[in-house]
């Protein structure tokens, strides 16, 4: 019975590759949606943040001139868009409209005592017209807070007493600045309000101060702080859903800020009830904008072409230059990166993309998604079952009826949860499988020790073989597998792309999970595979590694492979870091294919698929180089795993690496030729 057990093991691996197969076709029009909803936004729109500007024009002896000057070189230069905050007390004061004190101020002032009861903020503003256009807001805010608020005269000049500490009233926002909205509307910019949820929730005035915005022609909004408009209200007020009716019935979006530490808090909520309506954001920092124009066009080209990004952020601030002992910004080195010939509006334009105000993207679901998504499903379940099957046989139906039986039940209990670990597990599988069978292959196309018929085919010395194919053979061979085993690898992109067809996914509300284990499971799993499941059974070969004594170089090597894990780890993810001379070749590599391999596929993994496969069909041990090799089958699924990178540019990306890979690999395997056969001509003579 255990006999047969295992033969039905065995053989029902040839039954999980049809129903591979059948999951890929099924995850094909998943993937063409896909593709659809990725080619329905191309609009992209610069927006500049106007708080900074105002900023950086209060260091300038003519404030007013400065931005007026600034705001027409920035709209030649590209940018359509200002972001306009809820206006404080303090911006008023940056842009000369208004002054205020605190009581002991106001009592120097007028030669006055200190009130022993009242610490007021005493509100004078520098016009009168500032006045008619200011005082109402100022009235409107503290009058919803319960804080009075009553006229005040200082030396004929109009003010208001807000019955609050000044500290207290410079932390209240209120709404944009009228003035300046009506400005940067006449100049032709698109308005774009940045937020904040810092008071009460007022649905009556956050109606009036939305459809203002639509008046003024806005698309979509921006949030300040931590948290969306409406979220510290919601459990009493149910404010996120009656902002979100808002936005909806005056088609208004919302941005999400691009690698930010946590997400805003209640955004996902908004996105979800505004049928996401939602736009991703890179915002270039005031340090960053100080970097080299080329360096910025670069940034925000990569941004919009390979993230998906529709905004882009532009952020200042006055900074002091002691060497020419001035106060600067980097409004011109701004201007400069987006104009200059084969600046960034150049190569955004280049990409394929038009200026404007942005556009969400048109989620293209075809009526059968969910039909196909299923037999996606079942797909990756049998590719798993398969990986499965190379390390333990006995498991492989058992593996297949639980992975069938547990997707069901997850996927109704927590089905996001289920499509994650799903993804990452065929993602794990398909470069794990491919690797062991390009292992299988070399093993049996390779040198053998065991008797093969009446002759017994022996290892030499050196671990070479005695008549083995010719190293053209040997180089076809290889290329072939390389080949098959990039395919076999690539075949988990469409599962992985069909369980995590979700726009969440492409605006990184939602995140493929396991980004190091994937790095880390293929390398294990396939130097398992090496060590111990090549030609002895694997229990006797675990029996003899445990009694193998432990000596001080084996402790080295371990100390030293385990750096370097820690440092491909370290390099995994957006969170690594790269020298100044690696982004110079990246740069390069970019403008010169238009689309960036990674480097660790092509100038390491591939090159040693291709030498390690050449030198193993005729040195048994070269089959440890595979351990490395692996890494490049892996990365490729990986780049598909960036659900908010485009899928023809990850596709690109992943031949790009294997083209070069291969030029590179076939170079390698010429060289050791050349290498070999010039050392066995001078051993001879130097033993002489």
């Amino acid at each position: 019975m255990q006999h047969k057990w295992q033969r039905w093991n065995l053989n029902s691996r040839k039954w999980l590759w049809i129903v591979v197969v059948i999951g890929l076709i099924g995850a094909l029009p998943v993937v063409y949606d896909r593709l659809q909803t990725e080619k329905s936004s191309k609009t992209v729109e610069i927006v500049f943040d106007y708080r900074d500007l105002v900023d950086a024009a209060s260091y300038r002896a003519n404030p007013q001139d400065y931005i007026s000057r600034q705001l027409d070189r920035l709209k030649e230069a590209g940018v359509q868009s200002m972001a306009v905050y809820e206006s404080t007390l303090e911006d008023y004061r940056k842009a000369r409209r208004v002054m205020y004190w605190g009581a002991q101020d106001i009592a120097n002032l007028t030669d006055g005592v200190i009130p022993e009861n009242e610490n007021y903020t005493y509100v004078l503003f520098t016009s009168k017209d500032n006045a008619d256009a200011l005082a109402p807001t100022i009235r409107d805010t503290f009058d919803n807070l319960g804080t009075p608020v009553k006229d005040w005269n200082f030396r004929g000049q109009p003010g208001l007493i807000i019955e609050t500490p000044v500290e207290d009233a410079l932390l209240k926002p209120m709404a944009p600045d009228e003035s300046t909205l009506i400005t940067l509307h006449d100049k032709g910019f698109h308005i774009v309000p940045r937020l904040v949820d810092s008071l009460p929730y007022n649905e009556e005035a956050m109606n009036r101060l939305i459809e203002r915005f639509k008046s003024l022609g806005v698309k979509r909004i921006l949030f300040e702080g931590d948290s969306v408009k409406g979220f510290n209200d919601n459990e009493d007020k149910q404010s996120i859903a009656s902002f979100a009716e808002l936005l909806k019935q005056n088609g208004i979006g919302i941005a999400t800020i691009e690698n930010l530490k946590e997400q805003q808090k209640g955004f996902n909520k908004l996105a979800y009830l505004l049928d996401y309506n939602v736009t991703r954001l890179y915002s270039l920092s005031e340090n960053d904008s100080t970097l080299k124009p080329d360096v910025i066009a670069d940034r925000f080209a990569l941004a919009t072409k390979d993230r998906n990004i529709r905004m882009l952020y532009l952020n200042t601030a006055p900074t002091r230059n002691t060497a020419k002992a001035q106060i600067e910004d980097s409004v011109d080195n701004l201007v400069t990166s987006l104009s200059e010939q084969g600046g960034a509006i150049d190569k955004i334009e280049a990409n394929g993309f038009t200026l404007g105000q942005a556009t969400a993207f048109e989620v293209v679901d075809s009526p059968f998604q969910r039909y196909f998504k299923l037999v996606a499903v079942i797909g990756a379940v049998a590719m798993v079952s398969l990986m499965i099957s190379y390390f333990i046989p006995w498991l492989t139906l058992l593996a297949w009826a639980f992975g069938l039986v547990g997707s069901a039940g997850l996927l109704l209990v927590k089905p996001v949860l289920f499509e994650q670990a799903l993804a990452l597990a065929v993602a794990i599988s398909a470069p794990t499988v491919a690797t062991v069978l390009a292992v299988r292959k070399i093993n049996r196309s390779g040198p053998q020790l065991a008797v093969q018929g009446s002759t017994t085919v022996r290892e030499g010395h050196s671990g070479a073989v005695h008549g083995i194919m010719n190293p053209q053979r040997r180089l076809v061979q290889s290329l072939v597998l390389y080949v098959k085993t990039a395919v076999i690898s690539l075949s988990a992109v469409p599962f992985v792309i069909a369980l995590l067809n979700n726009i969440t996914y492409s605006l990184v509300l939602n995140q493929f999970r396991g980004v190091s284990l994937l790095h880390i499971a293929p390398i294990g799993l396939v130097a398992i595979y090496v060590l111990l499941y090549r030609g002895e059974f694997a229990l006797n070969k675990t029996g003899k590694l445990l009694r193998t004594p432990v000596t001080l170089a084996m402790v080295i090597a371990a100390g030293v492979l385990g750096i370097i894990g820690l440092y491909y780890l370290s390099r995994t993810g957006n969170s690594g870091t790269a020298s100044s001379y690696e982004l110079a070749f990246r740069n390069f590599m970019e403008n010169s294919f238009g689309v960036r391999p990674r480097s660790k596929e092509f100038l390491l993994a591939h090159p040693v698929f291709i030498l390690g496969s050449f030198l193993a069909l005729k040195y048994r041990n070269a089959a440890y180089l595979m351990i490395v090799a692996v890494i490049g089958q892996l990365s490729m699924v990986d780049t598909f795993a960036h659900i908010h990178s485009p899928v023809l540019i990850s596709l690109v990306r992943g031949l790009l690496g294997l083209g070069l890979g291969l030029i590179i690999g076939v170079i390698a395997v010429i060289v050791w030729q050349i290498a070999e056969g010039c050392l066995k001509r001078w051993l001879p003579q130097l033993k002489k």
